[in-house]
């Protein structure tokens, strides 16, 4: 009988997310034994009780006895000690971001692990299956506006319409741009109609857009929120570089949705799409140009220019339990087929829909498609 571990994140305090009591109910008649790290689940309002009563077969153990399962499902990637702490030849079920995570990529092979990327599982137009993008553009944009409201107390810009400018044409970015249609929640909505301003207009940038720093600057120059929800395809360089932002007005807040990180061991290193701002997280996700975050950013990224920036590497897990009662529906049909199938089963012409999706987030699918 194959088993399953299930560690919590000890990662920033805010990081509430475990899987609900309503997800283990759904495995409840299927042959697996399930080991929950002690206190699962108690960030969000849940005891262990909760978890039994819905499926009686959960033990609950310790973080170490969790890792050493046959398969381990956490949703953020656990840290290099902690997956030291799982067996060669185990399953991790995890975000693995492998485009942009070099260096766990080499790690997971090293270690033999078989990766299986929540963010990679894709449908069969290559549309991702497990993600939340209401909860990663709402989210942000929200705050965004937020932030926005309390900068503009002093500037007059009644004669025009606010301007949202966003990088990316992906759901991301799609999601941000209708969110930002209602400046992010209705809270906000009242703050701005009660300033008297102009409803909001927001702009797509394309790429042959972005390319052009003469136009970009003009663009800037009339922008109230930048938005980057890009996914390029070189993350070592900008979109945005750092003396662009010399042409946002004082009052213009950058937001972050796509917060890929610094990375300093490999060369040339990996850099945000905007050159120069914070990595923002579930602890701390606003940054005024001041903070003391800005002197952990790379020495060779300038941060000369700087504004108001949101970020948050977890977006999502601003709103925990909705996020993770998302996440449940959607993994179940993946996590049901794992437990009874062996990696070397999995394939990318497999009959069954979710087969397929499993194997597109895999690292073997992964580095053939590069």
């Amino acid at each position: 009988m194959k088993t399953i571990g299930f560690p919590r994140m000890h990662k920033e305090t805010n990081e509430k997310r475990d899987f609900l009591p309503e997800f283990f109910e759904k495995l409840l008649d299927y042959p697996v034994e399930m080991f929950l790290e002690s206190g699962y689940g108690e960030s969000l309002g849940y005891t262990e009780q909760d978890y039994l009563t819905k499926n009686p077969n959960i033990k609950f153990t310790n973080n170490n006895n969790c890792y050493s399962k046959d398969m381990v499902v956490v949703l953020r990637c656990p840290e290099v000690y902690e997956l030291d702490k799982m067996r060669e030849g185990s399953t991790l079920v995890s975000m693995l971001h492998y485009p942009t995570r070099s260096k766990r990529v080499k790690y997971l092979k090293k270690r033999n692990i078989f990766g299986v990327a929540m963010d990679a599982m894709r449908n069969d137009l290559m549309d991702r299956i497990v993600v939340d993008y209401k909860g990663t553009a709402g989210n942000g944009i929200e705050i965004a506006f937020f932030e926005l409201s309390k900068n503009m107390q002093s500037f007059n810009i009644h004669s025009r319409p606010l301007n949202v400018s966003i990088i990316g044409m992906g759901m991301v970015g799609l999601m941000a741009a209708k969110a930002a249609g209602r400046y992010g929640s209705s809270r906000n909505e009242e703050i701005f109609k009660s300033m008297g301003l102009k409803p909001v207009m927001v702009n797509m940038l394309s790429r042959n857009i972005t390319s052009d720093k003469e136009m970009m600057k003009q663009i800037l120059s009339k922008t109230d929120i930048l938005v980057d929800a890009s996914n390029r395809e070189d993350a070592t360089k900008y979109i945005v570089d750092n003396s662009l932002l010399a042409n946002l007005a004082e009052h213009a807040v950058i937001l972050d949705l796509s917060v890929d990180p610094y990375m300093e061991d490999i060369q040339p290193i990996q850099v945000k799409a905007i050159e120069g701002i914070p990595t923002g997280t579930l602890d701390k996700y606003v940054f005024y140009p001041q903070d003391k975050e800005y002197l952990e950013i790379p020495e060779a990224v300038s941060t000369y220019q700087r504004r108001t920036v949101v970020g948050c590497n977890a977006w999502p897990g601003i709103n925990p339990k909705s996020c993770m009662q998302l996440y449940g529906i959607q993994l179940m049909p993946m996590i049901k087929l794992l437990i009874n199938m062996k990696a070397s089963e999995l394939s990318g012409d497999h009959d069954n829909f979710f087969v397929r999706a499993i194997y597109r987030s895999t690292l073997e699918f992964f580095e053939k498609s590069l």
